[in-house]
Order: structure tokens, then C-alpha cells, then sequence
């Protein structure tokens, strides 16, 4: 749209369907890859993609051409499609219902693209549910933990 010029920067988490520990090393970095590739085909400015096993972190500069439940549909939905045609698992892969949508100022920027670079060391002190929660808490989302997703204890 001429005239329109905005600045918007969207953090995306979600999960494997049942928190499975799914997404293996060999091929996960693939699957980023393709994330950030379809975010670019949607005319979205992909940051950085990241993630363990279970979830994944997706950074967005986001352009309002549109809506930010219809982006994370379609990553969702072509990613799987991605990991199930390429057969990296022996059975049907899928992605939790859901999604946690964050946003943040430009100022945000580069400790946000390091939060989510260093996945990997953040988990190995921090469960995904201890992080997920803390993220609601710090945005001031209300939920009712029982329509959180399916945790694993």
C-alpha cells in the first residue's frame, strides 16, 4: 500500500504437537531455513528462526499485507508439510494448536535475535514451560494455564 510505512517486530513461539522432542539436530537447521523462506514468499522480513527439540522461535519484521494469525498459520502448516514430505521422521509430524505472539521495539532488537540464537544454552537451565510462562508474565497476557499447551513433566 503506497504511503504506508510501519515498524513492527514480531516474536512467534510454539511447540511440537504433544511437546515431543521431534525437531532432531541433523535436519532441524533445514527446517529453519524453510521457515524463514516462507516468511520471506509472504512478503514478511524473517529475523531469525531458532529453536530445541520441542519449539521453536520465529523473529518477524511484520508488514500489516497481512494478519499476524495467518503468517504462523502458514509457517505452521507448510513446515510440517516440509518435514512430513521430506520423511525425516517415521511417522505423521504436526504442531501444537496455538502460538504465543510477541512484540517488541526496535530498540528490543538485537537482545531478542540473541535470546533466541542461544536456545540451545537458555534450555539447558530454563524448561520451555518455565520460559512460555515467564513470556505471558512479562507481556501481561491473561490465560488460563488449562488451554496452555500440553506440557510434558
Amino acid at each position: 500500500m503506497a504511503g504506508t510505512y510501519t515498524q513492527i517486530y514480531i516474536q512467534y513461539v510454539f511447540a511440537v504437537k504433544g511437546r515431543q522432542n521431534l525437531l532432531q539436530k541433523p535436519w532441524r537447521e533445514e527446517v529453519f531455513k524453510y521457515m524463514a523462506g516462507i516468511i520471506k514468499n509472504k512478503n514478511q522480513k524473517s529475523i531469525i528462526v531458532n529453536g530445541v527439540a520441542d519449539h521453536v522461535h520465529v523473529f518477524v519484521g511484520f508488514r500489516p499485507s497481512m494478519s499476524v494469525s495467518n503468517l504462523i498459520r502458514d509457517v505452521k502448516n507448510n513446515s510440517s508439510d516440509f518435514i512430513n514430505d521430506r520423511q525425516f521422521l517415521p511417522y505423521e509430524f504436526s504442531w501444537q494448536d496455538g502460538y504465543g505472539a510477541f512484540s517488541y521495539a526496535h530498540s528490543q532488537m538485537d537482545a531478542v535475535y540473541r535470546y533466541i540464537l542461544n536456545q540451545e544454552k537458555h534450555h539447558r537451565k530454563k524448561t520451555f514451560k518455565e520460559e512460555y510462562l515467564e513470556f505471558l508474565q512479562k507481556f501481561e497476557v491473561e490465560y488460563n494455564e488449562k488451554y496452555l499447551f500440553d506440557w510434558l513433566e
